[in-house]
């Protein structure tokens, strides 16, 4: 091996996505060779890509809360309050993209009063967003009656908003980029590290971690929010049986295989968005080569169980080569 590949396989080793990149392309690689269909047609892209991108968003939302120590649970009830405050909005009269809008300022007030009620009173994360799960949810069936919808607005309209098989994909993106600069290059970013590192410290430097911490939550709310938004224009229903447990659950975990762990202190973005990847590749892969659908629930417990290991380990490295 030649100095230079030398070098370029230190870096790669050195960052820190590397891993968990390793095994996506491993999956997708085995995937292929298992069925030849699974990357090679439009159809199969489109599945894995509507799959992957939810998400991918409301991770990256969960990611940043993550990262500063907290949790939120209400993620997928969110998902579902969204759609419907933006279509009775419509109904009222209200122009779409207000609606629209309205429809995500109200996912984003959900994240507010969970922000506010677990840094403001001290009620730990997990227990706030538990009650607020169960309260969003019986709020979006009182409202609906239980009864899907069709989404307001043209076909072009819907196209742009997830409609069209690649629109989310593009819109997780977007997001994953936005993100990332935030998280990796301001002040805000480097706040929020700082606040799950050390919450204690962070408030004796002078960093204003309760406000830190709430703008996280209202974050991961509006970010939930559109994506309920995003998923009912792509199904052409508004559903208040939608997203529900099963996206927040697939959201944190797509965070913890990407390196994020729940003691907060570190995580990254990017590794949220090839979590998902490997989620979406599992859930895809399984199903196009006949698995049993249950065993994505075996391999997804597994998957977040070794990746949390191998976060404990990273850290302990760590700290050794600190105190080194």
């Amino acid at each position: 091996m030649t100095a230079k590949s030398r070098r370029v396989l230190d870096a790669f080793a050195r960052w820190q996505e590397a891993s968990i990149l390793v095994v996506a392309l491993l999956l997708i690689a085995w995937f292929q060779n298992a069925n030849r269909d699974f990357l090679l047609t439009s159809a199969s892209l489109e599945n894995l890509s509507q799959f992957v991108a939810p998400t991918a968003i409301i991770a990256c939302g969960e990611i940043m809360l993550m990262i500063g120590g907290e949790i939120d649970l209400s993620a997928g009830m969110v998902f579902a309050l969204a759609p419907f405050v933006m279509y009775f909005a419509y109904a009222a009269g209200i122009p779409l993209i207000p609606s629209l809008i309205l429809g995500i300022a109200a996912a984003g007030l959900v994240g507010l009063v969970n922000g506010v009620i677990t840094l403001i009173l001290g009620i730990p994360s997990f227990v706030t967003t538990l009650g607020t799960l169960f309260l969003v949810n019986g709020l979006t069936l009182t409202i609906s009656h239980g009864t899907p919808v069709t989404p307001p607005g043209s076909p072009a309209f819907a196209q742009v908003m997830g409609a069209w098989g690649y629109s989310e994909i593009l819109w997780a993106l977007l997001v994953v980029v936005v993100l990332h600069i935030v998280l990796r290059h301001t002040r805000w970013g480097l706040h929020t590290i700082a606040s799950g590192a050390n919450e204690t410290g962070a408030r004796e430097a002078g960093i204003r971690v309760t406000r830190i911490k709430i703008g996280n939550f209202i974050i991961v709310g509006v970010l939930s929010g559109f994506t309920g938004c995003l998923e009912a224009f792509r199904i052409g229903s508004i559903d208040p049986q939608a997203g529900g447990n099963q996206i927040m659950f697939l959201a944190i975990a797509a965070g913890v295989i990407g390196g994020t762990p729940l003691a907060g202190g570190s995580g990254t973005i990017i590794g949220g968005l090839i979590g998902a990847v490997v989620l979406g590749v599992l859930n895809d892969g399984f199903t196009l080569i006949g698995i049993n659908a249950f065993v994505f629930n075996i391999i997804l417990g597994g998957a977040i169980l070794a990746a949390m290991l191998f976060n404990v380990y990273l850290t302990r490295l760590a700290r050794q080569g600190s105190r080194r």
